[in-house]
């Protein structure tokens, strides 16, 4: 079993600061939504898009929120909530709280140097990040920056192309490697055809007007990038660098996804020497056989509701993956925006708790500091929410403290 609670320490300043040091900027934000309507405000439509987007009808994706609106809470009342502590013990680390950052591919290319941004930020506050294999910053560079980030890969399910990424991943000092698993066809992202948003990018006659007539992107994102950095390329797909984001290579290099299966999980574990993670499943049977094949933890989701449209909420699948973890870490995604979210999750059966398309918005926003501003807020919401619900820390998470609707 996986204690939640660590020591208790102090938490980082980044996480628990006053409202006196937060940037003036920075204080209308006062929840994880409102970095959205600016953050969609700030970048061309096909981008904006491409993040907020679901596949399909986007039924999966609002699944994600409903299934936390179906639960509410039973605070216990008269206990001293002084001392609370949100330390969290995530495969051996203490972190200051029980939620996290996960992959969000090609970060960079909506928030300028956008995985250095989320990591260095993730770093400051002592939570953990997942860097995305679709980034456009090495892994080695984003790792120099976080020496506690984690490795999340798409894999083919091709042993030649899998082992020299594994070996690569191991080479940069990573210890925890994430294997996406739903991944294994492009999904139908309606939206992204409308918007104008394809892979590889092409500059269309419509995104060349969407990215003229959004000039803080344009000048201080992609301009900005390709003058420092040169042209963005897809760094950690395989164990050598990728095409660039313009490529027409670029789906030949993402292919073969569909022969992805449980023995190149196990070639990895055999492979691999750190902790070994499996994303992207809904399942309890595939759960279990995450537990079966060596894996370390699960990361239970619905990949944002970006894959499979309908896919249930990793919410209603989670009491059943935690009843059957055995020794696994229970992760999940997807929906998070609030406090109450993770706590809600925590009671459902979860370990720890990944918060993606906010952060994200918020490092569009205004960057490092917008992304530090998001864990704050969510910091201290939870914060509250223990003290309300008459407990000190994650550890007093209990079943009893939610009731279905």
């Amino acid at each position: 079993m996986h204690d939640r609670t660590a020591a208790p320490s102090p938490p980082p300043a980044t996480v628990n600061r006053a409202a006196s040091a937060v940037p003036r900027r920075l204080r209308r934000y006062l929840t994880l939504d409102d970095f959205e309507p600016q953050a969609r405000r700030m970048l061309p439509k096909f981008l904006y898009g491409y993040i907020s987007g679901g596949a399909e009808t986007d039924a999966a994706r609002t699944d994600n929120r409903k299934a936390f609106d179906e639960y509410g809470f039973v605070p216990r009342v008269l206990n001293d909530v002084s001392g609370r502590d949100q330390s969290t013990m995530l495969f051996g680390k203490s972190y200051a709280a029980p939620f996290g950052i996960p992959p969000m591919g090609s970060s960079a290319l909506c928030a300028y140097r956008g995985d250095i941004v989320l990591t260095r930020a993730a770093a400051a506050a002592n939570i953990p990040m997942i860097l995305s294999a679709s980034s456009l910053i090495t892994l080695e560079d984003v790792r120099a920056n976080n020496q506690d980030a984690w490795y999340q890969a798409y894999l083919a399910g091709i042993d030649a192309r899998i082992e020299p990424l594994v070996d690569r991943v191991a080479a940069a000092g990573y210890d925890t490697f994430v294997v996406t698993a739903d991944v294994p066809v492009p999904p139908n992202r309606e939206n992204n055809i409308r918007n104008g948003f394809q892979v590889p990018l092409a500059i269309t006659p419509r995104v060349f007007w969407d990215t003229i007539t959004h000039p803080d992107w344009l000048l201080n994102t992609w301009a900005r990038t390709v003058f420092n950095h040169g042209m963005p390329h897809f760094e950690n797909m395989d164990a050598k660098q990728g095409p660039p984001v313009l490529s027409k290579n670029l789906m030949r290099n993402i292919g073969s996804r569909d022969q992805l299966a449980w023995k190149h999980v196990e070639l990895i574990r055999k492979r691999w020497k750190g902790k070994l993670v499996v994303k992207g499943l809904i399942s309890p049977e595939d759960a279990r056989l995450a537990r079966e094949h060596g894996c370390d933890g699960v990361m239970v989701s619905n990949h944002g509701g970006r894959q499979l449209d309908y896919t249930v909420s990793a919410l209603r699948t989670l009491p059943e993956i935690a009843a059957q973890k055995g020794g696994m870490t229970v992760m999940m995604d997807g929906g998070v925006r609030r406090g109450t979210d993770v706590i809600k999750a925590l009671a459902l059966g979860a370990d720890f708790v990944w918060v993606g398309r906010p952060f994200l918005y918020a490092a569009v926003v205004a960057g490092e500091a917008g992304v530090a501003r998001a864990i704050s807020l969510l910091y201290d919401e939870i914060d509250r929410d223990l003290a309300l619900l008459g407990i000190r820390s994650p550890s007093e998470i209990t079943p009893d403290l939610v009731r279905k609707f």
